[in-house]
């Protein structure tokens, strides 16, 4: 479990600072200061900053630059930092970006002048900038989440993706592997134990003791029907760890259930060059936000038809959770998998809810239909507001997902 927490972190560490990252770049590239980017969140372990001497209009000189120490969360408490201070102060230097490590490793932050509309007049500052520009800056973060699942799909890609292949019932890869697809719900698979993504042994034992080899979907299938009402031991792979499950295939089934409640695929590793590579993450982005907002709308339907809805949804223990079943299998699939978090985190963000950038742009956009900024306090009362309301839907997720674990 330790090494599932530790791959959930870094996964959630790289996609927060990716964010970040996005919002960073963009807010510079317009003219807009950053005071610090940093590394997981504070308190800070140790900054660096890049000083340089205010030019002079009308002086030709060597400007006078170098970087600077910061440790801590304090400014100025060391010999080193005196010094430098000092010589900043002498020199007229102008300081720039703090560039940070903090101690908590959960992703990063950027603290970008302005951003919660101060400094109006301030030519440097985010609340000075066009609609336009202030709408880049936002979404450059969720951009930066899409690219970045795109750039680790291509990697899955290059170095063999799974792959779903068709499944003949007269002939049968020998490299393929027969996969647990889907659960349904109430099924006897789920209370045998078997998990999306187990991998089924090809030879296996039935309850006479006599050998079955199964070499494709259609043979697996077959194998469970002939013994429906009989105990069966199903072995399975998850990851390196065969196990051994126990369970009875039904008699009578639900229609498109099957005696187990299972559905299967055939997957195979498919490696592809990196054009191929490229452009098939591309696609693979595609689909996965196509997949992601029909599961929203999905959501989003049955909440308001009341039919509730909040058990497909997980918080931090329950990705972590899924963390651990996806690391069992390999660190291809932990790759896609981070990928679809990236998403994910993406389209959360986008969405035009106070608190969030999807949220902030829809401000800027009242702004240009009514001619005029948004009062600063009302603005800011709906992101707190909102804010709230997402750390309680976090709480309630969070403790939904703790008592599944019991």
């Amino acid at each position: 479990m330790f090494v599932a927490v530790l791959i959930f972190i870094i996964i959630l560490g790289l996609l927060v600072f990716v964010h970040e990252l996005g919002h960073f770049v963009v807010a510079r590239r317009n003219g807009v200061k950053a005071s610090e980017f940093g590394f997981g969140f504070p308190p800070r372990i140790v900054g660096f900053q890049f000083l340089r001497e205010r030019p002079i209009l009308g002086k030709k000189k060597k400007l006078f630059s170098k970087w600077r120490i910061i440790w801590g969360g304090k400014d100025g408490d060391d010999e080193n930092e005196v010094g430098d201070l000092k010589e900043a102060h002498e020199k007229q230097l102008r300081g720039g970006t703090i560039y940070s490590l903090n101690w908590f490793p959960l992703g990063g932050f950027v603290r970008i002048k302005g951003e919660d509309g101060g400094n109006k007049d301030d030519q440097d500052s985010f609340a000075n900038k066009s609609a336009w520009k202030r709408t880049k800056i936002l979404v450059a973060g969720v951009v930066m989440n899409f690219v970045f699942a795109w750039f680790l799909l291509s990697i899955a890609f290059m170095i063999g993706a799974p792959e779903q292949i068709s499944s003949d019932a007269e002939s049968s890869n020998p490299k393929a592997k027969i996969q647990i697809a889907g659960i349904m719900a109430d099924a006897p698979a789920g209370k045998m134990g078997i998990k999306v993504g187990d991998e089924i042994v090809k030879k296996q034992k039935d309850p006479s003791g006599k050998n079955v080899n199964l070499r494709n979907v259609k043979e697996v299938q077959d194998y469970i029907n002939t013994n429906r009402g009989k105990e069966i031991d199903l072995e399975i792979l998850r990851g390196k760890e065969k196990l051994t499950l126990k369970g009875t295939p039904r008699m009578d089934a639900p229609e498109g259930q099957g005696a187990l409640g299972i559905s299967l695929s055939e997957t195979t590793l498919v490696k592809y060059s990196l054009p191929e590579a490229i452009w098939k993450g591309l696609l693979a982005v595609w689909d996965m936000t196509m997949m992601i907002f029909a599961g929203l709308f999905g959501l989003l339907k049955s909440l308001i038809m009341g039919q509730g809805g909040s058990a497909d949804v997980s918080g931090p223990v329950g990705i972590a959770i899924l963390t651990r079943e996806v690391a069992n299998l390999g660190l291809v699939y932990i790759i896609q998998f981070a990928a679809i978090l990236s998403i994910n985190l993406g389209i959360i963000n986008i969405l035009p809810i106070p608190a969030l950038d999807g949220g902030r742009i829809l401000f800027i956009l009242i702004e240009k239909i009514k001619g005029s900024p948004v009062s600063q306090k009302v603005e800011q009362t709906f992101h707190t507001l909102f804010f709230a309301l997402l750390m309680l839907l976090m709480l309630a997720v969070t403790y939904k997902d703790i008592a599944r674990l019991f």
